[in-house]
């Protein structure tokens, strides 16, 4: 079997829960863990947001813990077998937005005041340099005001503007050398890579800066590039595609698959959505139904899915090939303010459907995909000759025929999702699908002894 690479998004769990749960983690069939980010920020507030505004990038402390929790949490996932690889989010772009008169140098003078009166704390969690000294000084950035409503099609204004106070910073000799400075001091801690937090407003020059440099040679990279449409797409995704190698969040294929799931929507659209442009090259695609962003945000709140459409969802991103699936899991946070969110994603990462489809995305990882049957509200694909994914978004139960020419004849295959079972045999079979379900069937030779998931 290929090594698990399922990415578990731990969003604002604390370091040592982490490192508690990660009998569960394993068991779950992830391969990845990402983190929020580590670099210091606010340890008397426990938003989720605030983690990215970082404070400073020579210490590692925040809400979540500091460095001892991540070191050993490194330590831990690297010895697991197979091993869990970790990946911490870091954000490059801007630093905090903060009400204080020297609000543009980082980390201030209170800050270092603080720095030399719990010296032993601060250099404990320290990761790089001299914390006598500051960091970041007004001549470190952009200070082109925020960007207004009717700039975010300007790629220029979104690039060297400032997000919602956050002051921006300019890819200078200076900051390009502490940002590849920081990153190569993480990487020699252990991480195994990064998701780079609103990549799409810093510029060509400061992802080349750390993604070409050396140090991260290995290390896997990608990056949060939010579109919402076609136009969005064009303007920033298509640029980042063509000038960078890195990888990035799926949003073009989620938008299909969002517009494919809603009333009057095709399945058709998710056969082949590399091939139409409704999706990222396969090797350069982190996959995900939920990210954070979504939950927590009134502008972007409307492109959740239905619940229900989730789960389908799921079952489509785990069963199809190619891109780097991402489970969100989180502790509740949006509840305060939106109330019908309780437990929707509280410990998602180990319900029971979740763990399923992760155990059938193991089993068939490198195997051809194979298109066996699609309509506006079905789709059926094989995985090599011993796995078959059914999704019926429709309201009413269907049964569809299909060629078995790719899959093994006479064979008993189980729905790891429903626990059935069912013996395919023939040139041809027709395959019963209740309303509103996914199916991922396994041939039984190539199930692993414990059927218990």
């Amino acid at each position: 079997m290929v090594r698990p690479d399922v990415v578990l998004h731990a969003f604002n769990w604390k370091y040592q829960e982490i490192i508690d749960r990660l009998g569960e983690i394993k068991e779950a069939g992830y391969g990845a863990i990402l983190i929020p980010p580590p670099l210091y920020s606010d340890v008397h507030s426990d938003h989720w947001w605030q983690c990215y505004q970082p404070k400073d990038y020579r210490v590692l402390l925040s809400h979540l813990g500091g460095k001892k929790e991540l070191e050993e949490l490194i330590k831990q996932c690297h010895s697991s077998e197979p091993q869990i690889k970790l990946y911490a989010d870091i954000v490059i772009n801007h630093m905090a937005n903060e009400d204080r008169g020297d609000r543009l140098d980082f980390p201030g003078e209170a800050e270092l005041a603080n720095y030399r009166h719990n010296r032993d704390l601060f250099e404990a969690n320290k990761l790089y340099g001299d914390l006598n000294e500051g960091l970041f000084s007004g001549f470190d950035f952009n200070r082109t005001g925020n960007i207004q409503e009717h700039e975010w099609w300007d790629r220029e204004r979104v690039i060297y503007g400032d997000l919602s106070d956050l002051p921006d910073l300019m890819d200078s000799p200076w900051v390009l050398l502490q940002q590849r400075t920081m990153l190569a001091a993480l990487v020699d801690m252990g991480f195994d890579g990064f998701r780079i937090d609103a990549i799409k407003h810093i510029t060509t020059r400061m992802i080349d800066n750390f993604a070409d440099s050396e140090a991260l040679a290995g290390s896997y990279l990608f990056g949060e590039v939010l579109t919402t449409n076609d136009e969005e797409e064009r303007i920033f995704l298509d640029p980042f595609l063509q000038e960078t190698w890195i990888s990035a969040y799926d949003f073009r294929l989620f938008q299909t698959i969002r517009k494919a799931f809603e009333m009057g929507g095709s399945l058709r659209k998710l056969a082949r959505p590399e091939n139409e442009n409704n999706g990222l090259p396969w090797d350069r695609a982190v996959t995900f139904v939920v990210n954070h962003d979504l939950p927590h945000n009134d502008d972007f709140r409307e492109f959740l899915l239905e619940p229900r459409d989730e789960h389908l969802a799921y079952a489509y991103i785990l069963g199809k090939d190619g891109g780097l699936p991402l489970i969100y899991s989180d502790h509740n946070e949006s509840v305060h303010r939106y109330h019908q969110d309780h437990d929707r994603w509280y410990d998602a990462f180990k319900r029971e459907d979740i763990k399923r489809m992760i155990r059938f995305h193991n089993e068939v990882q490198g195997k051809e995909m194979t298109m066996l049957y699609e309509s506006d509200l079905v789709l059926v694909f094989g995985r090599g000759d011993c796995g078959l994914v059914a999704i019926n978004k429709g309201g009413e139960h269907t049964s569809v025929e299909f060629s078995t020419h790719c899959l093994k004849k006479s064979s008993v295959y189980k729905d790891l999702i429903n626990n059935n079972e069912m013996t395919i045999s023939g040139d041809w079979f027709t395959l019963s699908i209740n309303p509103r379900t996914a199916q991922m069937w396994l041939c039984q030779s190539d199930l692993a002894v414990n059927d218990g998931v």
